[in-house]
Protein backbone atom coordinates (compact mmCIF):
# COMPACT_ATOMS: atom_id res chain seq x y z
CA UNK A 1 0.00 0.00 0.00
CA UNK A 2 1.10 4.07 -1.20
CA UNK A 3 1.36 6.25 1.75
CA UNK A 4 0.14 9.43 0.74
CA UNK A 5 1.78 12.51 3.04
CA UNK A 6 0.00 15.45 3.56
CA UNK A 7 1.48 17.60 6.83
CA UNK A 8 0.29 20.51 6.28
CA UNK A 9 -3.12 19.66 6.28
CA UNK A 10 -2.90 18.45 9.64
CA UNK A 11 -3.39 21.91 11.85
CA UNK A 12 -6.71 22.20 9.31
CA UNK A 13 -8.13 19.15 10.35
CA UNK A 14 -7.76 19.32 14.16
CA UNK A 15 -9.35 22.95 13.43
CA UNK A 16 -5.41 24.70 14.85
CA UNK A 17 -5.22 27.11 12.47
CA UNK A 18 -3.11 29.96 13.73
CA UNK A 19 -6.15 32.80 14.60
CA UNK A 20 -5.71 36.03 12.51
CA UNK A 21 -4.14 39.25 14.44
CA UNK A 22 -7.31 41.10 13.22
CA UNK A 23 -11.37 40.19 12.77
CA UNK A 24 -10.68 39.58 9.25
CA UNK A 25 -7.94 37.56 7.31
CA UNK A 26 -8.37 39.33 3.85
CA UNK A 27 -8.05 42.72 5.42
CA UNK A 28 -5.09 41.53 6.68
CA UNK A 29 -3.17 41.37 3.40
CA UNK A 30 -4.53 44.97 2.39
CA UNK A 31 -2.08 46.76 2.74
CA UNK A 32 1.16 45.23 0.97
CA UNK A 33 3.51 47.43 3.81
CA UNK A 34 4.74 44.66 6.07
CA UNK A 35 2.76 42.07 4.85
CA UNK A 36 5.61 39.18 3.27
CA UNK A 37 4.25 37.99 0.03
CA UNK A 38 5.54 34.98 -0.17
CA UNK A 39 4.46 33.73 3.67
CA UNK A 40 1.18 35.28 2.69
CA UNK A 41 1.30 33.59 -1.02
CA UNK A 42 0.27 36.73 -3.02
CA UNK A 43 0.21 36.49 -5.75
CA UNK A 44 -0.07 40.02 -7.46
CA UNK A 45 -1.93 43.45 -6.47
CA UNK A 46 -3.78 45.68 -8.78
CA UNK A 47 -5.46 48.71 -7.64
CA UNK A 48 -8.14 47.69 -5.85
CA UNK A 49 -8.01 43.73 -5.63
CA UNK A 50 -5.20 41.73 -4.82
CA UNK A 51 -4.73 37.46 -5.68
CA UNK A 52 -3.46 34.98 -3.43
CA UNK A 53 -3.76 31.13 -2.98
CA UNK A 54 -6.55 29.12 -1.35
CA UNK A 55 -4.63 27.74 1.98
CA UNK A 56 -6.98 24.67 1.42
CA UNK A 57 -7.33 24.54 -2.41
CA UNK A 58 -9.92 22.04 -4.70
CA UNK A 59 -6.99 22.02 -7.30
CA UNK A 60 -3.11 23.14 -8.17
CA UNK A 61 -3.48 26.71 -8.72
CA UNK A 62 -6.67 27.38 -6.76
CA UNK A 63 -6.74 31.52 -6.63
CA UNK A 64 -8.70 33.69 -4.69
CA UNK A 65 -9.21 37.54 -6.23
CA UNK A 66 -9.92 39.73 -2.97
CA UNK A 67 -11.21 43.49 -2.98
CA UNK A 68 -9.19 45.65 -0.87
CA UNK A 69 -12.65 46.68 0.64
CA UNK A 70 -14.16 44.83 3.52
CA UNK A 71 -17.61 44.37 1.93
CA UNK A 72 -20.04 41.08 1.72
CA UNK A 73 -20.76 41.24 -1.68
CA UNK A 74 -19.98 42.62 -4.89
CA UNK A 75 -22.88 44.90 -5.27
CA UNK A 76 -20.98 46.80 -2.45
CA UNK A 77 -18.08 47.70 -4.87
CA UNK A 78 -17.89 50.63 -6.99
CA UNK A 79 -17.62 50.48 -11.12
CA UNK A 80 -13.75 50.99 -10.59
CA UNK A 81 -13.43 48.12 -8.55
CA UNK A 82 -15.20 45.32 -10.15
CA UNK A 83 -14.20 46.24 -13.32
CA UNK A 84 -10.55 45.69 -11.75
CA UNK A 85 -11.70 42.88 -10.62
CA UNK A 86 -13.23 41.19 -13.70
CA UNK A 87 -9.79 42.15 -15.58
CA UNK A 88 -7.41 40.76 -12.94
CA UNK A 89 -9.27 37.26 -13.01
CA UNK A 90 -8.49 37.53 -16.99
CA UNK A 91 -4.37 38.23 -15.60
CA UNK A 92 -5.65 34.84 -13.62
CA UNK A 93 -6.70 32.91 -16.26
CA UNK A 94 -3.79 33.62 -18.49
CA UNK A 95 -1.70 32.78 -15.56
CA UNK A 96 -3.28 29.55 -15.03
CA UNK A 97 -2.97 28.32 -18.55
CA UNK A 98 0.74 29.34 -18.64
CA UNK A 99 1.79 27.09 -15.67
CA UNK A 100 -0.58 24.18 -15.39
CA UNK A 101 -2.39 24.38 -19.43
CA UNK A 102 -6.12 23.26 -17.64
CA UNK A 103 -8.56 22.21 -19.69
CA UNK A 104 -11.69 24.34 -17.72
CA UNK A 105 -11.88 26.79 -14.53
CA UNK A 106 -14.66 26.93 -12.19
CA UNK A 107 -14.78 31.05 -11.57
CA UNK A 108 -17.06 31.99 -8.28
CA UNK A 109 -18.16 33.51 -5.45
CA UNK A 110 -19.85 32.45 -2.14
CA UNK A 111 -22.12 34.76 -0.94
CA UNK A 112 -22.78 34.72 2.48
CA UNK A 113 -22.00 31.64 5.40
CA UNK A 114 -25.50 29.81 4.21
CA UNK A 115 -24.02 29.77 0.48
CA UNK A 116 -20.70 28.39 1.77
CA UNK A 117 -18.65 31.32 2.55
CA UNK A 118 -16.08 30.25 4.68
CA UNK A 119 -15.31 34.04 5.35
CA UNK A 120 -18.79 35.52 4.51
CA UNK A 121 -17.68 39.12 5.65
CA UNK A 122 -15.10 40.07 2.96
CA UNK A 123 -16.33 38.48 -0.70
CA UNK A 124 -13.94 37.15 -2.80
CA UNK A 125 -14.21 35.34 -6.28
CA UNK A 126 -12.60 31.77 -6.91
CA UNK A 127 -10.86 30.80 -9.86
CA UNK A 128 -10.20 27.00 -9.92
CA UNK A 129 -8.20 25.12 -12.65
CA UNK A 130 -10.05 21.80 -13.95
CA UNK A 131 -8.81 19.07 -15.76
CA UNK A 132 -10.83 16.09 -16.93
CA UNK A 133 -10.50 13.27 -13.93
CA UNK A 134 -9.65 15.70 -11.34
CA UNK A 135 -11.82 13.85 -9.31
CA UNK A 136 -10.90 10.62 -8.62
CA UNK A 137 -10.88 7.86 -5.97
CA UNK A 138 -9.15 9.64 -3.59
CA UNK A 139 -12.18 12.13 -3.21
CA UNK A 140 -14.87 9.63 -3.63
CA UNK A 141 -13.70 7.22 -1.23
CA UNK A 142 -11.40 8.69 1.02
CA UNK A 143 -12.77 12.34 1.00
CA UNK A 144 -9.49 13.57 0.63
CA UNK A 145 -8.46 15.71 -2.36
CA UNK A 146 -4.63 15.11 -3.62
CA UNK A 147 -2.82 18.24 -4.53
CA UNK A 148 0.76 17.06 -5.63
CA UNK A 149 2.02 20.61 -5.84
CA UNK A 150 3.97 22.62 -2.27
CA UNK A 151 1.62 25.77 -2.30
CA UNK A 152 5.08 27.64 -2.07
CA UNK A 153 6.08 26.02 -5.55
CA UNK A 154 2.29 26.85 -6.89
CA UNK A 155 2.99 30.73 -5.41
CA UNK A 156 6.50 30.88 -7.07
CA UNK A 157 5.46 29.49 -10.60
CA UNK A 158 2.50 31.72 -10.92
CA UNK A 159 4.15 35.09 -9.85
CA UNK A 160 6.66 34.39 -12.44
CA UNK A 161 3.38 33.88 -15.12
CA UNK A 162 1.78 36.75 -14.13
CA UNK A 163 1.01 39.08 -16.87
CA UNK A 164 2.48 42.30 -15.26
CA UNK A 165 5.35 40.70 -14.22
CA UNK A 166 6.39 39.50 -17.44
CA UNK A 167 6.46 43.41 -18.78
CA UNK A 168 8.26 44.14 -15.84
CA UNK A 169 11.68 41.84 -16.50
Amino acid sequence: MDHLYTPWRMNYLRGEDKKPTVDCIFCAKVSPNGVDERAEHIVARSQFVFVTLNLYPYNNGHLMIVPNAHVASPEDLPVEALTDLMVTMNRALAALRTVYNPQAFNIGGNLGAAAGAGIAGHFHLHVVPRWAGDTNYMTVLAETRVIPDLLDDTWRKLREAWPDQQAKR
